[in-house]
């Protein structure tokens, strides 16, 4: 009887969501052996240039596999040249996001050190799969402008190659989340739910300028701003809070899953205000579990949120954008949308795909001689 596939994935970075697609990936697909390298989501410059170094004596990767799956974080050129064993193992590179579309902050320094590494192991990797044409679309355009930049030496069709061997499937949404809703949408007062992580770039300055509008134009409404917290939360919050405290229904991280989960079947309106959202899992899980979409017209939700759920996309007038948002919620409000459920997005349906993936850069591996 033949062995199971040895698959390895190498996880630089192990953020909140590259840690949930990752445990969702070897619980979805048991037809292997997986081993798994994660590191601390902490240090992000250092981490994303040194775990190569980190990982250099890994027992781990002297040893041989049929197949790497690394996310946008690891430094795939350079695990594959510390380990020349390697160089012949299929590799797929899974962008979370991409570091040419990623926004820094006022407090950031800029560096071209971690656009670099996304380029370098998307040319060292057999396939690069993408969450999101939006992201795709993005590392693409911007790994062209970021070329351009170079005087001399760029060799031709290095973007069209990386086009070529590029793949589209998402972070998949659990399906227990795709459960019929309890109660109907209150359009009289409905239920508002900001659920990001509580960063500038999530936008939480436009949300409480979206806020102020919808309350000078006495719209009803609760609110619940719930997502992962960190030491310096934007100023944003605090004003919101303290504004809008008699309308608030939840307020903070909920630390048990199960709660999260039932605010996702209360809830009614989930919102958007970001400046950048390579997938949006927080708003697929909302939608999965019933709520309308209330996002801005850009980035990844042209892709699953209906043109009627979008508002205009101002990036560089907040105050505009916040009045094209509560124009948005009163026409939902008095003309009530068919909720669309996100099923492409499905995890059993996209196990299908991942499989499919796997399995072909496993068997050409073996074709072409990887032992």
């Amino acid at each position: 009887m033949n062995a199971k596939p040895r698959i390895l994935l190498l996880s630089g970075y192990d953020a909140a969501s590259h840690k949930r697609w990752r445990e969702q990936l070897t619980d979805l697909l048991g037809d292997y052996h997986w081993r798994t390298l994660a590191l601390p989501p902490r240090f992000f410059r250092w981490r994303i240039r040194g775990n190569p170094v980190t990982w250099l004596h890994e027992p781990a990767l002297q040893e041989r596999w049929d197949l790497i799956v690394a996310t946008s974080m690891v430094d795939l050129a350079s695990i594959r040249g510390f380990h020349p064993h390697l160089a012949n193992t299929p590799c797929v590179l899974y962008m979370h996001e991409n570091q040419f579309a990623f926004p820094v902050s006022s407090k950031q320094r800029s560096s071209a050190e971690p656009q670099m590494v996304n380029l370098y192991s998307a040319i060292a990797a057999d396939r690069v799969v993408f969450n999101s044409a939006w992201n795709r679309d993005s590392f693409h355009d911007g790994a062209r402008d970021f070329l351009d930049q170079m005087p001399d030496g760029v060799p031709n069709g290095l973007i069209a190659g990386l086009r070529d061997k590029s793949d589209i499937i998402p972070v998949p949404i659990e399906d227990r989340l795709f459960a019929e809703r309890r109660e109907p949408v209150n359009w009289r007062c409905p239920h508002l739910l900001w659920n990001h992580r509580w960063e500038y770039d999530k936008g939480p300055d436009r949300l409480l300028r979206f806020l102020q509008v919808v309350d000078q134009r006495a719209m009803p409404f609760r609110l619940s701003v719930v997502g992962e917290r960190f030491r310096n939360a934007p100023k944003a919050f605090e004003q919101i809070q303290a504004q809008f405290s008699d309308r608030i229904e939840h307020w903070g991280f909920l630390e048990q899953r199960q709660d999260y989960d039932r605010l996702l079947g209360q809830a009614d309106i989930v919102l958007s205000t970001a400046l950048h959202d390579f997938q949006g899992l927080s708003m697929l899980e909302a939608m999965a579990s019933g709520c309308v979409p209330l996002t801005p017209d850009r980035l990844a939700y042209r892709e699953y949120v209906p043109d009627t759920c979008r508002y205009d996309s101002h990036p560089d007038d907040p105050g505009a954008e916040a009045e094209a948002a509560a124009d948005a919620l009163q026409r939902l409000c008095r003309y009530p949308p068919v909720n669309g459920s996100p099923e492409p997005w499905r995890a059993s349906r996209l196990a299908v795909q991942y499989q499919s993936l796997l399995n072909g850069l496993i068997e050409n591996g073996r074709r072409s001689g990887n032992q």
